[in-house]
């Protein structure tokens, strides 16, 4: 017999939320499938206002509502069972972000999670990171964030270390990281990877996501570093409005995509590695996969 439960993730970034619809597929003595029945993104630059003025501004904070508002309905139309939503690095670091989210429950009926790096690298690594990570091999996962940047390190099949830095597009844009973050990624990469040979980049975000898509290639081939910069030099050779008329880019994509290039393009470097794979993954299909196996409406800190 097969049973189909549905689940709702949000996840509320720096530089958009999206909320995640799926389809949990139970039949006995079959792997469960989790498989995405819908996808909303909205592009609320939460990390302008957060990263530049320490708080989420009024007209942001009314718009996050709204969208709130409008995931809240969606998930009754879809008859969802279960849904959990987490905030990032904005949230964390907006002095009223804790008086949005009381705000959001009152208003809304979502409870909001605002969870730590360490937490968010955990979520995701709970999602399908094991189906690219060979027994034998050694990976360095690498999600982009407006943000921040989590760093997950894997080797014969074991999860060995995780990181997350002040590192994100949106800082970047706004000129906010040093370059003693930039070196103290730079060491953190090189100590934990100098001992490991073949090193391989798993990329997630949806920056590398996009670049991936315009490579054309299948899912299951990676990207050479070699791509990454020639892509690099390519983008930032083009006005920002060329590379929406041109490309096709989303208004809030054509100006975090290229230092999003730059975080993956120093990773690779940084640990040798010679490919990224980039799977469609992300924290709001960790969120899903966590709430499935706690089979409860949870917070994240239950999920950990």
């Amino acid at each position: 017999m097969i049973k189909i439960k549905k689940y709702a993730a949000i996840d509320i970034g720096s530089n958009a939320m999206r909320l995640l619809i799926a389809n949990v597929i139970e039949e006995e003595n079959k792997p469960t499938q989790f498989n995405k029945s819908h996808l909303i993104r909205v592009p609320i630059r939460l990390g302008q206002d957060a990263f530049t003025v320490g708080e989420i501004s009024e007209e942001s904070a009314e718009r996050m509502v709204k969208a709130m508002k409008a995931f809240k309905l969606l998930m009754d139309v879809y008859k969802v069972e279960q849904y959990a939503a987490c905030a990032t690095s904005a949230m964390r670091e907006a002095y009223n972000g804790k008086e949005l989210v009381d705000e959001i429950a009152k208003k809304a009926k979502i409870n909001i999670d605002i969870i730590e790096g360490k937490t968010e690298a955990a979520i995701i690594a709970n999602s399908d990171l094991e189906s690219y990570i060979k027994n034998d091999g050694h990976y360095l996962y690498v999600d982009v964030g407006g943000g921040s940047t989590e760093f997950t390190l894997f080797s014969n099949g074991k999860q060995i270390v995780s990181k997350s830095f002040k590192n994100g597009t949106v800082r970047l844009l706004n000129n906010m990281v040093t370059e003693s973050v930039w070196q103290e990624i730079e060491k953190w990469i090189k100590t934990h990877t100098e001992n490991l040979s073949n090193v391989e980049i798993i990329g997630s975000g949806g920056n590398i996501n996009k670049i991936f898509k315009m490579s054309g290639k299948t899912n299951d081939k990676p990207l050479t570093q070699s791509y990454l910069v020639q892509r690099f030099k390519y983008l930032n050779s083009l006005s920002y409005e060329e590379r929406i008329y041109t490309l096709g880019l989303n208004t809030d994509r054509a100006d975090v995509i290229i230092p999003a290039i730059k975080i993956y393009v120093n990773a690779m470097k940084w640990s040798n590695a010679k490919h990224i794979y980039v799977p469609k993954i992300g924290l709001s299909d960790g969120i899903v996969k966590a709430m499935y196996n706690q089979n409860t409406k949870i917070t994240i800190n239950e999920i950990l």
